[in-house]
């Protein structure tokens, strides 16, 4: 159990070390892992008398795709584990002689986490998990004698902790941590004779440590640093520029400080020309849908304004409104990225 121990404790050091913007994986994905798998000792009855099951460290395959967004990420896990049995013992504990046996079993979950960012590259990841387990155990007796299975279908549910590291902008690595709980399986063995033996226990108890790798299907947008605004034309006057360009990120209506610094120079010029009126138009990519957009391209506007009415412009002066994805500065085709589309203007009059 050292391994398991090992991450977590990797796992709470790395958390502890702070936080910073970090990547992730936003949109679909796939990803493989693996590694080994423990199983705690199942208490359980064999025909009314008390018996416990030891397995030996086995290994699991999981296989996942999914979906990331604002850092979290809902995906579909399939799963397989194998554990050989490494002793089974009677009501006092004593091992039962010539006994022997397997248990494998398939998961399907569905599971919800979420990407905490630590640095530019590496996140910690928390989440959990509900599915069902189905799981085949087999059991060789010298009494009844000979070797019987049976499998069967119940809820399980996990916790996952983990660390991951971004390697490209498309590839992820990563160490998992999961703990399984399958809810009170139960087996019916009918061993030759025949002789029916019915296991009847508590949960399984499961733990997993692996290593996989993410593979994110569209490609995460490189961090873009908004252009200065475009010089106004020349005049002979030397007047001031009157409109500015404020940029937002993918998705974002947040202000960066590089935004922060352009309604800045347009709140000092805007009080200096002694502007009567002031016009915010916000404007999209072509990600999104129309409806999407518009409300988008309003809410950049809104967050505008409302950041030159906190240094000192009347609101009563400002009109904000919103174009969504209908006046492209850059041409594009639809569903297309594009950094300089992602704006908002601020027209002095």
């Amino acid at each position: 159990m050292t391994l398991k121990a090992a991450m977590l404790g990797s796992a709470f050091a790395l958390a502890c070390a702070g936080t910073a913007t970090a990547a992730h994986i936003d949109g679909w994905y796939i990803g493989l892992e693996g590694g080994a798998n423990w199983v705690d000792d199942w208490s359980h009855t064999n025909n009314g008398a008390a018996r416990t099951a030891t397995y030996e460290t086995g290994w699991l395959g999981l296989a996942t795709v999914g979906y990331g967004w604002n850092h979290f990420r809902l995906e579909f896990e399939a799963g397989y584990r194998d554990n050989d049995l490494e002793s089974y013992l009677n009501n006092v504990g004593v091992p039962i002689a010539n006994s022997a046996g397997t248990l494998w079993e398939a998961t399907a979950m569905v599971n919800v986490l979420y990407d905490l960012s630590l640095t530019d590259k590496l996140s910690l990841s928390l989440g959990a998990g509900a599915g069902g387990d189905f799981s085949n155990a087999e059991l060789t007796l010298t009494i009844p004698g000979g070797t019987a299975e049976d499998d069967n279908w119940n809820f399980a549910y996990q916790g996952i902790a983990g660390i991951n590291y971004m390697v490209t902008r498309r590839t992820q690595l990563f160490m998992d941590y999961r703990y399984l709980r399958v809810m009170e399986p139960d087996y019916r063995l009918v061993f030759p004779g025949p002789a029916t033996r019915t296991l009847l226990g508590d949960d399984y108890g499961k733990h997993a440590a692996t290593f996989g790798i993410r593979y994110a299907l569209q490609p995460a947008e490189a961090q873009y640093v908004a252009p200065p605004p475009p010089p106004p034309p020349p005049t002979s006057s030397g007047a001031p520029p009157r409109q500015f360009i404020v940029f937002f990120g993918y998705n974002k209506y947040t202000l960066t400080s590089e935004a922060q610094r352009v309604i800045s120079e347009a709140v000092t010029t805007a009080k200096q020309g002694g502007s009567a009126s002031i016009l915010i138009t916000g404007h999209t990519d072509t990600m999104g849908s129309n409806s999407y957009n518009q409300r988008l391209s309003v809410r950049r506007s809104n967050t505008v304004r409302a950041e030159m009415v906190s240094q000192g412009i009347p609101n009563g002066s400002i009109t904000s409104t919103g174009r969504g994805e209908t006046e492209l500065l850059v041409q594009t085709a639809d569903s297309v990225k594009e950094p300089q589309n992602r704006r908002a203007t601020i027209d002095l009059n």
